[in-house]
């Protein structure tokens, strides 16, 4: 197998999860940066609109290396995209290929849902609910919460922040409900 196709093949978490988390202590040792990608879009907003607005009055460009971490993410998304996407099908879980049809959710072949992700369902409440007041949520969320998952799980944690262990457990107990409580009733819209 060549590195190529090693690389188009889904990482098993042992190998993923270590690499991710020793970003916290390379990002520290070789700059005393904190890994999280939510704080990039206040950066933007602060180096683009230069409003009298208190949350965006600080020195932004001290903070020029995060925008360069989320551009390269981007980046790389668009180049993983373009040359090594692979042919195979995406493998979901039997029981939840069953429990999702039941929703009329069956198309599988690209990394989300088609049937609940894409352009033409936003003109549905199930669409709107799930792309627009969701992402909105999310976006809430994480200002509201003073980061993303990957600040608080992975940098917080680490450096034991008790927010960030609140933070967490509270992700994850909201995820619990939202995917066993809420969404189902979201999906039968």
């Amino acid at each position: 197998m060549t590195i190529i196709e090693m690389i188009k093949q889904p990482w098993p978490w042992y190998v993923a999860g270590p690499i991710i988390g020793l970003m916290v202590p390379l990002l520290l040792i070789f700059g005393n940066k904190s890994f999280g990608i939510s704080s990039s879009l206040r950066h933007v907003c602060a180096a683009c609109m230069p409003a009298k607005i208190p949350f965006f009055q600080y020195d932004w460009k001290k903070e020029i290396w995060n925008l360069f971490f989320v551009f390269g993410i981007f980046i790389g998304g668009i180049l993983t995209a373009m040359y090594l996407k692979t042919d195979a099908a995406v493998v979901v879980n039997q029981e939840l290929v069953n429990e999702l049809s039941g929703y009329g959710i069956n198309d599988y072949s690209s990394l989300v849902p088609l049937d609940l992700f894409n352009w033409a369902s936003l003109s549905t409440p199930r669409g709107f609910v799930l792309m627009v007041i969701g992402g909105f949520l999310v976006g809430f969320g994480t200002r509201y919460a003073g980061g993303c998952t990957s600040g608080h799980a992975i940098m917080g944690l680490s450096n034991l922040q008790l927010p960030s262990l609140i933070a967490t457990i509270s992700f994850m107990a909201g995820g619990f409900i939202m995917a066993n409580l809420i969404l189902p009733h979201i999906l039968s819209l």
